[in-house]
């Protein structure tokens, strides 16, 4: 316990958690790139595309941290992190998006894909309840509903694509990356994503035992906030370059992905405890997501004082997380 509390111990600690968030941003990074470029090789619609392989890349982080910190037996986190990951991705990544350019939202987003990632919430909170525990059973339950997610996507984009698609949108993709270096960058993202998530959860796990912070409250803030990064920087990306239709839709599918594919995961690997701060933080992630909901429906677009008011509300929220 006293090596844990040198000065040394702490230093590295922070210096591996810095090092484990640049690698999970960038190997998330590598690994959609090479992936999209696969896909594009083999004729896959760059809708399905979006859908499945970038959410899902994105995801990543969150995955990897959450199904370390599992098999460590670092259960808190492995629900905090995907919990607060959520929050973040909505009212941070949303709110800072919309600050910058007003996002027009899309009707049939929030009539279907909105009220999905708030159901998967629902449904983890009804679990946690019902045993304390997100186990084998309740894992592979998400698990199968995030499969049922991804045909219902792809049948859908396909259909979308069948009635008018973009054929505009696909003249104006970038070409694809030659195929040893899509080799490369999905194993080396994906390794980087490995060892990254690895880095992160000692290092926070240290860091909690230095300053006597619950695993809680460290995957709700440090953890959460790094593996948001990716959809950070890709909302705020396509904000700047006015294309904000799509911001709020890929924030909702690495929500539901968050949710049914890294937990599902997490909880098919090895039970996770579930604690009265993880129901009330989903309670808030829900909350949240209904007021977003009033925010984008009377207009179809989420306007500046909407992002605005999302920060302040999420900044209330951590500092009630650093004071409970």
């Amino acid at each position: 316990m006293e090596a844990l509390l040198s000065t040394d111990t702490l230093w590295q600690a922070c210096l591996w958690l810095v090092i484990g968030f640049v690698l999970l941003v960038k190997g998330a990074d590598f690994f959609v790139d090479g992936s999209s470029s696969v896909a594009k090789m083999l004729k896959v619609p760059s809708l399905i595309i979006g859908l499945t392989i970038v959410a899902m890349g994105t995801s990543l982080p969150e995955c990897s941290v959450s199904v370390t910190a599992a098999l460590a037996h670092n259960n808190e986190l492995a629900i905090a992190n995907a919990v607060g990951s959520n929050i973040i991705n909505l009212m941070v990544v949303c709110g800072v998006c919309a600050v910058l350019c007003p996002m027009a939202v899309q009707k049939s987003m929030l009539l279907r894909e909105y009220p999905l990632s708030v159901g998967a919430a629902v449904l983890l909170l009804i679990f946690g309840l019902t045993g304390w525990t997100v186990g084998h059973v309740e894992g592979a339950i998400l698990l199968v509903i995030f499969v049922a997610f991804l045909v219902w996507m792809v049948r859908s984009a396909l259909n979308a694509r069948k009635n008018g698609g973009d054929a505009a949108a696909e003249a104006d993709e970038p070409k694809t990356l030659p195929i040893w270096q899509c080799i490369l960058f999905i194993i080396g993202g994906a390794a980087a994503i490995v060892f990254g998530g690895d880095r992160v959860v000692d290092a926070a796990s240290s860091i909690a035992i230095r300053f006597g912070m619950s695993q809680n409250l460290v995957g709700l803030t440090i953890v959460a906030l790094g593996t948001s990064l990716p959809e950070l920087v890709t909302s705020a990306v396509a904000a700047r370059k006015k294309e904000v239709d799509m911001a709020l839709g890929n924030v909702v599918g690495s929500n539901i992905f968050n949710i049914l594919m890294v937990l599902g995961i997490s909880g098919a690997i090895s039970p996770m405890s579930f604690t009265g701060e993880n129901a009330v933080d989903i309670i808030v992630l829900m909350v949240f997501s209904a007021i977003v909901w009033v925010f984008c429906w009377p207009k179809k677009q989420l306007a500046r004082w909407g992002g605005a008011a999302m920060l302040l509300m999420y900044a209330a929220y951590v500092v009630y997380i650093c004071m409970r």
